[in-house]
């Protein structure tokens, strides 16, 4: 397209190379099915928001038995199993970590063969296993130590045997490989209901923009009724596990989690399932290849030479192509056509010739890694949150009324509850406002979104530090430092603030987060960009285990343990202030990441003669992303 037709484009392609994710991924499904009318019919009658109920009941029950089986699980390891409080912290850290990591296997599962929705059932079968033996565990006596008879740690408590954690680690394995088949696919199988609602003729920036705005508050509504069934977890479940048993703590998330499977599956008739593109790592893989065996090549100054193949692309690029872009340039070198790159029948050595559409998938992950990295602190300071929090809470007076105290573990509710304020009035106040001032449909860019949220978190921290620091000095005013199972006379409700810092900021982050890496994710990797969202959780948690133990050596070294189970002697403000340090650091490295990333271009159609249009957008203002994007 000549420079002219690329300035009359300018807008239109900025709403389109700018957010990818406002297309539809799912005209895969309607290549295979069809163009001729009765196909296009049967496609309409699918998908959209009459599939919510579904997609979201099935995650609300899902994320009631997530959260209900996590919460309190440091009061069962500590009380019930008799762990050390730091070997349990390290527990959850590492089985967090396993559950996020695992999602690369669920992504690499969806988007290469089984698709979305198998793999939902799948994860959801896994987890149901896991949980099923935690109740096992929970109600057979023989499977938990005897209670103690002194403070945990003395010569008569003693800790769960081999046997017994063995059968804890399998049931956490299982879970673990059930979240791997859910959280990559469920909230992008929820977009691909709403992305056949355009057709391939109505790609403009208007209709883009209808649909990047169905998906933006989709995203909201996604995070919305996860915080809404968390809350309800960390009220009725964790109650119970504290005054009823923990047979029924576990076992009431165990049926929801089995009603969710139910309530998915009864929706399959309704659903949008996007047909896989075969495996993502597969091709990332052989474009590395064909450039490392092309490394002494030239790249040619002409980048229309390099290797273009639509109809090899074609169920990987049904929003359109990648353009070529000048960043990562040796990877231009998979798509230089050498002799014997494709066969006399006209295929393709893909291990040794890669199109310029495959060779920008792998620039555009490379391209992300950098600003998904900054996530990996977040969980990092999490990971605390179900531990350090849940310990200290229970040392500290939790009476609401004279004969009502609120268990530990529920604390998190304020966190939660502010959560889902935030979003809420993220979404009818604020955005409304910011659009006033900065004119893009979403109030503010995902990359400012995810800035604000870091840097709230940092407050959140230094909150926790404070409140830390108060709690042991009355510890210590009222002669308790050498008593670890004594209640402090100071209320619980003095963590509430932080959990309500922590609560904005997710808000922020984690929404801001996840919409970056779908809409800046090439379209056949939509699973893999929740995988690495999540992978980034996983990253974080293992982070933590490895600060904790390290702060843990270190200080004990020097006679003054910071995180020891008298947590009145210990120093946990202390550690707290690290964490606040290290996240500055993190939202400085975030700040210079975004300062040089460089958003994805994507080809579009010419409306007039049908024509594509690849007007090469190498630098799109970031400011502008949001203009017809998910952001």
């Amino acid at each position: 397209m000549p420079c002219s037709a690329c300035e009359h484009h300018t807008h239109q392609s900025l709403a389109i190379t700018s957010s990818e994710s406002s297309l539809h991924p799912a005209m895969a499904t309607t290549t295979a099915v069809g163009r001729n009318g009765e196909g296009e019919q049967k496609r309409r009658e699918k998908g959209g928001f009459k599939t919510m109920p579904f997609i979201l009941g099935n995650d609300i029950c899902d994320r009631f038995a997530t959260a209900g089986f996590g919460a309190n699980l440091i009061t069962y390891l500590t009380k019930q199993l008799h762990l050390p409080l730091v070997e349990a912290s390290n527990l959850l850290t590492n089985f967090g970590g396993t559950s996020s990591l695992t999602t690369i296997l669920g992504a690499l599962a969806a988007d290469s063969f089984a698709g979305r929705f198998w793999t939902i059932v799948a994860g959801s079968v896994f987890y149901q296993l896991g949980m099923l033996g935690l109740v096992v565990s929970a109600l057979l006596p023989w499977l938990r130590p005897s209670p103690c008879s002194a403070p945990p740690g003395g010569p008569e408590c003693h800790r769960a045997s081999g046997l017994q954690l063995a059968v804890l680690y399998l049931s956490l394995l299982c879970t673990a490989f059930g979240s791997g088949g859910l959280r990559p696919c469920v909230v992008m199988f929820g977009t691909d209901q709403f992305d056949h609602e355009t057709s391939e003729k109505q790609v403009t920036a208007e209709a883009a923009e209808a649909v990047a705005e169905r998906k933006r508050r989709y995203f909201n509504l996604y995070f919305f009724t996860m915080g809404v069934a968390a809350l309800l977890a960390l009220t009725v479940v964790v109650y119970i596990q504290d005054n009823v048993g923990w047979g029924w703590g576990f076992g009431i998330p165990a049926i929801a989690m089995f009603v969710s499977i139910v309530v998915f599956v009864i929706g399959y008739p309704l659903y949008v399932q996007v047909k896989p593109g075969g495996s993502p790592f597969t091709r990332l893989a052989q474009v590395a290849a064909a450039a490392f065996k092309k490394r002494n090549a030239a790249v040619p100054e002409d980048t229309g030479m390099l290797y273009q193949d639509k109809e090899l692309d074609v169920l990987i690029s049904t929003n359109g192509r990648l353009l070529h872009t000048n960043q990562l340039t040796f990877l231009d070198r998979a798509a230089i056509v050498t002799p014997g790159d494709i066969s006399a029948s006209g295929q393709p050595d893909l291990w040794r010739l890669s199109t310029v559409h495959r060779v920008e998938e792998l620039k555009s992950i490379v391209r992300m890694l950098p600003i998904w990295s900054a996530g990996i602190m977040l969980s990092t300071i999490e990971s605390h949150n179900g531990t350090f929090i849940i310990v200290q809470a229970g040392s500290m007076d939790r009476h609401i009324t004279r004969h009502f105290e609120i268990p530990p573990a529920t604390m998190s509710i304020f966190g939660t509850a502010v959560f889902l304020v935030s979003l809420a009035l993220y979404d009818r106040a604020f955005v409304p406002l910011a659009r006033r001032v900065t004119g893009l449909q979403s109030g503010i860019t995902y990359f400012q979104r995810m800035g604000v949220g870091l840097a709230i978190h940092i407050l959140g921290v230094a909150t926790a530090a404070l409140v830390e620091t108060k709690r042991r000095h009355a510890a210590a005013d009222h002669g308790l430092l050498d008593n670890p199972t004594a209640v402090i006379p100071l209320s619980v409700f003095w963590l509430v603030p932080q959990f309500a810092v922590h609560g904005v900021a997710g808000a922020f982050s984690s929404v801001g987060h996840m919409e970056f890496l779908y809409d800046q994710a090439p379209e056949s990797m939509r699973s893999t960009a929740a995988a690495l969202f999540w992978l980034a959780g996983a990253f974080g948690n293992y982070l933590g285990t490895v600060l904790v133990t390290v702060v843990q050596r270190t200080t004990r070294a020097r006679g003054n343990d910071w995180l020891q189970d008298n947590i009145n002697r210990g120093r946990i403000d202390n550690y707290y202030w690290l964490v606040t340090c290290l996240m500055v650091l993190n939202l400085g490295y975030f700040l210079i990441c975004f300062r040089f990333y460089t958003m994805k271009p994507l080809e579009m159609a010419d409306e007039q003669d049908d024509h594509d249009g690849e007007c090469e957008l190498s630098t799109l203002q970031k400011n502008d992303t949001g203009a017809g994007g998910v952001v």
